[in-house]
């Protein structure tokens, strides 16, 4: 065991993922020489050369459209989009071309390819640095989705995404990267995608939630147990394609209560999905109405420090959330 930050994670586990397989590569803007900007492929040039580390032209586009025709002749490409929000550029080949290889050729092809991309805010990235995407690729069949918020998740789950036959899109938050560390395991571990996972038992109400709001929701809950006496089950999402319905259908069978939380903005959001899901299958064991708390329908996320702390999700306003979901 080895303590460590997210993106020393992603850094070793790529390395292992290189080191075991010879049909992975890592392509895109900076990651070779630079070592990428948040340096999360920093070495990997050094120890395994310019033909499987390839620093690419700032062309999203074309990063990962030679990245799916590396995937249909035999490798595994790992591509990186610098920040998310330069992702606009490729959807069209992500959507278009990798998410449907398998289904146009019915099942004939895989596209074995994984596309990491640093997202979310709190780090004062303003309009072009701070979005949260996930939404516009969670509606799209074909695709898998992760989303970590701890080391050892985003150890198994990069793991499990380089060894899948299909299309991943590795969403990494920004802000997580070196705010927290954790014991992560030395030895060769895989974490199945589409599993969500309990990080605290309670039985009054669930949180559910990814990414860099579940660390607001486990403070939410320790606080509540403590000055409300409240018990408060958080479950982390972790996948959000495939959605692990029935973890999300156990906890709210458990608890009959459910917030939703995510730091994307509000409308046809993750959120919006999992509460259209509670609804149909599960109004029977809901004693209160599902509540979303998310970020705000504006265009973006500014630079200004309050601004910006306006619009993410804040502990004060997610202890008021579950106050009142608890005395509904």
């Amino acid at each position: 065991m080895a303590l460590k930050t997210i993106v020393e994670t992603v850094r070793d586990t790529l390395a292992a993922e290189m080191g075991r397989d010879e049909r992975v590569l890592v392509m895109g803007e900076d990651v070779g020489v630079k070592g990428g900007v948040f340096k999360a492929t920093e070495g990997l040039l050094e120890r395994f050369g310019d033909g499987r580390v390839i620093d690419t032209p700032l062309a999203e586009d074309g990063i990962v459209g030679v990245a799916i025709g590396a995937a249909l002749n035999g490798m595994r490409p790992v591509a990186e989009i610098q920040f998310a929000d330069f992702i606009y550029p490729a959807m069209d080949q992500i959507i278009s071309e990798a998410a449907r290889m398998r289904y146009r050729s019915n099942g004939a092809f895989g596209c074995p390819l994984v596309i990491r991309a640093p997202y979310g805010g709190g780090v004062h990235g303003a309009l072009y640095h701070s979005q949260s995407l996930e939404a516009f690729f969670f509606h799209v069949p074909g695709l898998k989705i992760c989303a970590p918020a701890t080391p050892r998740d985003a150890k198994g789950l990069l793991a499990a995404a380089i060894r899948d036959d299909d299309p991943v899109l590795f969403f990494e938050h920004k802000r997580l990267y070196r705010s927290i560390k954790a014991e992560v395991a030395d030895d060769d571990f895989v974490l199945p995608i589409g599993r969500a996972e309990v990080k605290r038992d309670g039985k009054d109400l669930s949180v559910i939630t990814y990414g860099a709001m579940l660390h607001l929701a486990l403070e939410a809950a320790e606080r509540m147990a403590v000055e409300d006496g409240t018990s408060v089950e958080v479950l982390d999402l972790r996948s959000l394609l495939p959605l692990d319905r029935e973890a999300i259908a156990a906890t709210v069978h458990k608890t009959s209560r459910a917030l939703i939380l995510h730091e994307d903005t509000r409308t046809g959001g993750v959120g919006a999905e999992v509460a259209a899901f509670l609804a149909e299958e599960l109004f029977d064991d809901l004693d209160a109405p599902v509540v979303r708390l998310a970020a705000p329908d504006v265009p973006a996320m500014p630079y200004n420090h309050r601004l910006e702390q306006a619009f993410l999700p804040r502990i004060d306003g997610l202890l008021a959330a579950v106050r009142r979901l608890a005395d509904y």
